[in-house]
């Protein structure tokens, strides 16, 4: 007989989450004397107690509603039964604190990575060819598949050919305020650690991002050299028909491709690492199983000296208070606020709030709304304090943890971390997405036994055993920090990067489209 089982969050949480699969009939009976007055479907709420109408709905310890009307103990929490609370204000927020004690060091672990003549180490050794226009996507699409059937093959060091295809370049108000966004977003992605210092761009000619705008004079930095760089214009004179154009791009490749071919992994400190982490697909076990395991195991990277990002704005907004408390100092703390009243007069501008991001699949999922969403996303930051803030399309200049403040959309959000540098990408999913990248191996957390069991060849790692108690926060987060040194090291390889499923990039464009 299956033992009926919840999960509450904390002590002061007025309502627990149905564990058993496929949900609990109406008349269950808990081992605690807890009787189901409704049935109640796998994830979702059960009130612990009778909560009246205007009681706070408390999860996390966090007050994620107010009851709509009365809801009795042993009742199904249904989203319509849950105002959602009004966001918390920018001002008067906990200060960092100040006497916090460090993470204790975590010493000895490494992996075999390609280090770069900036001083970056990438996990793949892959030639990028960037674009400044959408124009130019169709010929540039053309010209890497012949590359990688007819050149690729002669460089065996080389990993893949990737084209940095983008809907942007021009019929953009290219001077308006937000249109820095994506420039830098492109600029930042071609100077990726997986692309090893090497810039290639193909142009079209016309277009409002010329090759000069999206590279200033001095901006590929490479200490020791200075690469800037070979960009093909497809209304180049010289080019006589289509074959010209693709003739041009591949012998422009070839010659990328032979130095990257020289490039052989080493043996690098984990601290090389620039993890981001990301959320999709969530569900109410997503702030239970696999973003706690993520947080784990970001405690575990950032004691090794490395990088983890964590992002996703309105996923955050609710928590900002928790977020300022653990900021390393007063400039963090108030870059944290910047970005969230950014992105609050952001959504204003569009008539909407962050209620609008929650998704059919997530409430399915037992996520009530928003706050719900964002206490469980948090967890995927860990403990440590929070060491800088970057603003989209920015480039990681420090280790620790940062905020790299983003769009929640999954694509939009991946993209930014790719130029912010990150060579790894852990990405937590319960109702199941085959979101992949090409530039960057993207881990896939599930967050539930089923979903692992039933895309078994998707999820990289199963966090659904803490809900059943299999295993602990720690052994799943101490599984993924493992994982990622052995796929950064190329001896695994991600469910993502064995089928090449690859998301395509997707630019933040906030300013005007003309």
């Amino acid at each position: 007989m299956t033992i009926p089982r919840t999960i509450r969050m904390h002590e002061n949480d007025n309502v627990a989450i149905v564990v058993n699969a496929g949900g609990l009939p109406e008349g269950t009976v808990f081992p605690d004397g807890l009787t189901l007055k409704t049935r109640v479907p796998e994830g979702h709420k059960v009130a612990l107690r009778d909560i009246a109408q205007g009681e706070p709905i408390i999860r996390y310890d966090v007050t994620i509603g107010h009851a709509l009307a009365p809801i009795a103990r042993g009742t199904w929490i249904e989203e319509s039964l849950v105002g959602m609370p009004a966001a918390r204000g920018l001002d008067d927020l906990p200060q960092p604190v100040r006497d916090r004690a460090p993470l204790a060091p975590l010493e000895g672990f490494t992996f075999e990575g390609f280090r770069n003549p900036d001083g970056s180490v990438g996990t793949r050794n892959i030639l990028a060819i960037s674009e400044t226009v959408q124009c130019v996507s169709g010929v540039v699409e053309f010209a890497v598949e012949r590359i990688k059937k007819e050149l690729l093959p002669k460089y065996p060091n080389v990993d893949d050919v990737v084209a940095i295809e983008h809907t942007y370049g021009c019929g953009v108000a290219i001077d308006a305020p937000g249109a820095e966004i994506p420039i830098r977003t492109l600029r930042n992605i071609a100077r990726n650690p997986n692309f090893g210092g090497r810039v290639m761009v193909v142009s079209l000619g016309c277009e409002k991002l010329q090759p000069a705008r999206m590279f200033p004079q001095g901006s590929i930095a490479i200490r020791n050299a200075q690469q800037e760089p070979d960009v093909v214009c497809l209304q180049d004179a010289a080019h006589v028909g289509f074959g010209d154009m693709i003739e041009s791009i591949m012998r422009t490749a070839e010659t990328h491709l032979a130095v990257l071919d020289l490039r052989r992994r080493e043996t690098v400190p984990a601290s090389e690492l620039v993890v981001g982490v990301q959320c999709g697909g969530s569900d109410a076990f997503s702030g239970v199983t696999a973003n706690p395991a993520v947080g784990y195991a970001s405690d575990l990277l950032v004691r090794a000296g490395a990088a983890v990002m964590f992002s996703e704005t309105t996923e955050v907004r609710d928590g900002i208070d928790q977020l300022t408390a653990r900021a390393a100092d007063d400039g963090v703390a108030q870059a944290m606020i910047r970005e969230m009243a950014w992105y609050d007069e952001y959504l204003k501008r569009g008539g909407v709030d962050r209620s609008a991001n929650t998704t059919p699949g997530n409430k399915k999922g037992g996520l009530a709304n928003i706050t719900e969403k964002a206490m469980g996303s948090i967890i995927k930051s860990g403990t440590a304090p929070i060491a800088g803030v970057l603003a989209p399309g920015e480039k990681l200049q420090r280790k620790g943890l940062i905020y790299a403040a983003t769009p929640a959309s999954d694509f939009i959000c991946g993209t930014l971390q790719l130029a912010a540098g990150m060579n790894m990408h852990v990405f937590t999913t319960g109702r199941g997405t085959p979101y992949g990248l090409a530039a960057v191996p993207v881990v896939k957390v599930a967050t539930r036994d089923d979903l692992a069991r039933r895309w078994h060849d998707l999820m990289d790692i199963n966090a659904g055993r803490i809900a059943t108690g299999d295993a602990t926060i720690a052994d799943v987060g101490w599984e993924l920090f493992h994982f990622l040194l052995d796929v950064a090291s190329g001896r695994k390889k991600t469910w993502a990067e064995q089928w090449k499923l690859h998301n395509a990039l997707t630019l933040f464009n906030p300013a005007p489209v003309t």
